[in-house]
């Protein structure tokens, strides 16, 4: 007998040995009891965010976390409602009809101090963007000089931080209803516009007006620095579900960081969104927006943190909406502000 004649033999052998147990290993498989698909996936928790305002760059960060699958990421099945005209972010959270919404600090506190127990999560904006613009033509150059002038301003709560402005320097403005749009004080309808810096500023240049024909005066330079968009949730949301709270925040800054590191993809994005709204989209305005929405979130303090509200900001918003009556009481920063050991850094 041949050494190749036994070599080959051997061959046969283990692969007649290994072919049944292949087919013995199929047919236990075959008789195990079906395995549910995704049954070893973590289920995604579902959450609502109410934004300020319809889709634009202003919310980017969260558009961008919803597209790229960053919400999803950190186990959340994200729904942005419907915003603008007729929608109040913080009655949303109020009523139960969202878990997340974007506020000012100042619409925040006059809430609370009417009893909504809302809490603030994170502070996006570090520094205020609200500004008075008016035509040097009309001679302002100062809050003094608007004495008796007729100022644009917007309906509800977010004038609060003019009235407040207008109080410290005890002057009275003759209060024009302003819409959405600065065709009002295009067309001298008015002194002054509210404005802010990454929207309405940018709308007025692209009308023609050059910066060296306008007057303009920040808020924050006045020592109002009432910052603008947060991310507020109830008392209870947090209580029920802190994880939840907490991945949405990580969710929401990631997007964020995103949306800066890749600014066209993200004006993509945004876009998209305008349009599925049936909203006009004007890149170059959204480009700028979001450029502005980078400047401010960056904290004043180069050693801070972002989405964190300071203990200082927060109590100059409390201390002189309560001075001037725009709200009876504000609570303690401690209570008032999610992760406040953060704030303080």
């Amino acid at each position: 007998m041949s050494k190749m004649w036994i070599k080959n033999r051997s061959q046969r052998k283990k692969h007649s040995i290994a072919a049944a147990m292949t087919v013995l290993f199929m047919a236990f498989v075959i008789a195990l009891p079906p395995f549910p698909l995704g049954a070893a996936e973590i289920p995604l928790k579902n959450a609502t965010l109410m934004p300020m305002w319809s889709p634009q760059a202003q919310f980017a960060g969260y558009y961008v976390a919803l597209d790229k699958g960053i919400y999803a990421r950190h186990g959340i099945d994200l729904k942005i409602l419907r915003a603008g005209p007729g929608c109040s972010p913080a009655l949303s959270l109020e009523k139960g009809d969202a878990d997340f919404a974007i506020l000012w600090l100042t619409t925040a506190l006059q809430h609370r101090s009417a009893g909504t127990e809302l809490v603030n999560l994170a502070q996006i904006l570090q520094r205020s963007s609200m500004m008075l613009i008016s035509k040097k033509t009309a001679g302002i150059k100062t809050i003094d000089d608007m004495q008796g002038k007729k100022v644009g301003m917007w309906e509800g709560n977010v004038s609060i931080p003019l009235r407040t402005l207008f109080a410290e320097h005890s002057i009275k403005v003759r209060e024009v209803r302003q819409s959405h749009t600065v065709n009002l004080f295009l067309r001298d309808g008015i002194d002054v516009t509210s404005a802010m810096w990454f929207n309405e500023y940018h709308t007025i240049l692209n009308s023609g007006l050059d910066p060296e024909e306008l007057n303009v005066i920040f808020l924050r330079d006045q020592g109002m620095n009432f910052l603008e968009d947060g991310i507020y949730t109830m008392e209870k949301t947090l209580h029920k579900d802190p994880a939840l709270a907490a991945a949405f925040v990580d969710a929401s800054m990631e997007g964020w960081r995103y949306a800066f590191d890749h600014p066209d993809e993200t004006l993509d994005i945004v876009i998209k969104h305008m349009r599925e709204a049936h909203l006009p989209a004007n890149r170059m305005h959204q480009k700028w927006m979001l450029e502005r929405m980078r400047d401010m979130m960056k904290p004043v303090n180069p050693q801070g943190t972002p989405g964190y509200l300071m203990e200082q900001d927060y109590e100059d918003a409390g201390r002189a909406m309560q001075k001037h009556g725009l709200i009876r009481s504000y609570p303690d920063y401690n209570d008032f502000v999610w992760r406040a050991d953060a704030g303080k850094k």
